[in-house]
């Protein structure tokens, strides 16, 4: 699982090793593993075990604080990414224009969104895909990021809260510079509560409602992060967030807004390379780590079937489950599968 820039994250993928790889030993960007447990040849033994949020069925009827009737969520749908200008939030934006859907990216940076927004739309057309800048810690910036939305598309269907940092930082906390923390934990916590904040009050005035997406990373599921706690105790609030909105919209019998997690897996964006530093690192993104492209072909149709079917039940959509993480590092260790992949190992 990958971080980015404060511009466009990807998250950082969650694994846990055996005790021969323990978390005092893991290198900074392999320190937890999705869900089963079962054990390896030699001396790697993978625990999967993941903490996933019990969803929360709304109860009916539909809810909307709007005026008019509600309405059907129907194709082609209008999409809005943070931090979308490179890693998985731009690859995810693609795969939504590929679908037909309408999107609007943003990023702290306006280079970055010009940029961003001159390739996408020579391949699919200016009028599919809009950009703007947007700094999430700022909640001023956030409700223009809302007007900016409604005044080009009217209404959003899906959000997806992908805007992250780790400051490029891997170090113990006892070494971390004050700068570094508040860069983390005010774009990672606070711009993610602003985000949902500021898409809710929209959705909840829509009579289609609309749909959330909090994006995890590692320390999603409470498994130490060694030289970047502070990245880790941000994703892990993200899951505790995302659950008490559920709730929230519960209480409130809100039925056409729902609030889901979605975790992109390893990402190998130029984040996660520059952390490749140890003979563990370079194996495991040799062995599990996927191109942003090819994580966004897998998430975007399962996103998209959510609206499509009218489903109202929250949802923790995964790329790289346990069961998938376990047949690849067997194959790497039978059969030599994925070696040097992306990084020569020793």
């Amino acid at each position: 699982m990958a971080i980015t820039t404060t511009t466009a994250s990807s998250p950082l993928f969650s694994m846990n090793l055996n005790d021969s790889l323990s978390s005092a030993h893991c290198p900074p960007l392999l320190c937890s593993l999705p869900h089963h447990r079962p054990h390896l040849a030699g001396k790697f033994r993978v625990s999967t075990t993941s903490v996933r949020p019990k969803p929360y069925v709304p109860k009916p009827p539909m809810f909307s604080v709007s005026s008019g009737a509600s309405q059907p969520m129907v194709p082609p749908y209008n999409v809005l990414i943070t931090g979308s200008t490179k890693g998985i939030g731009y690859a995810l934006a693609k795969e939504f224009l590929k679908a037909g859907d309408n999107v609007i990216i943003c990023s702290r940076s306006d280079e970055r969104v010009e940029s961003a927004l001159q390739t996408l739309r020579a391949e699919f057309g200016a009028q599919h895909v809009w950009g703007t800048k947007c700094d999430v810690r700022d909640g001023n910036d956030v409700k223009n990021l809302v007007k900016y939305a409604q005044d080009n598309l009217q209404y959003v269907d899906i959000w997806i809260n992908n805007a992250g940092s780790n400051a490029y930082s891997y170090k113990p906390l006892a070494e971390a510079s004050d700068e570094d923390l508040i860069e983390v934990v005010t774009t990672n916590t606070l711009g993610l509560m602003i985000c949902c904040r500021e898409a809710m009050k929209m959705m909840l005035n829509q009579p289609r409602g609309g749909h959330i997406f909090n994006i995890d990373g590692a320390g999603s599921d409470g498994r130490p992060t060694p030289r970047f706690a502070a990245y880790g105790a941000t994703k892990r609030s993200v899951v505790h967030l995302t659950k008490s909105l559920q709730a929230e919209l519960r209480m409130q019998e809100v039925s056409n807004v729902v609030v889901h997690n979605l975790s992109p897996g390893m990402v190998t964006t130029d984040l996660l390379m520059s952390g490749a530093n140890t003979k563990q690192a370079k194996f495991f993104i040799n062995v599990l780590a996927e191109p942003a492209d090819e994580v966004a072909k897998y998430l975007v149709p399962n996103i998209r079937s959510i609206p499509t079917s009218g489903s109202t039940r929250p949802t923790y959509i995964r790329f790289l489950t346990g069961l998938k993480a376990y047949s690849q590092i067997f194959s790497r260790l039978a059969f030599g599968a994925r070696r040097n992949r992306y990084l020569v190992e020793e």
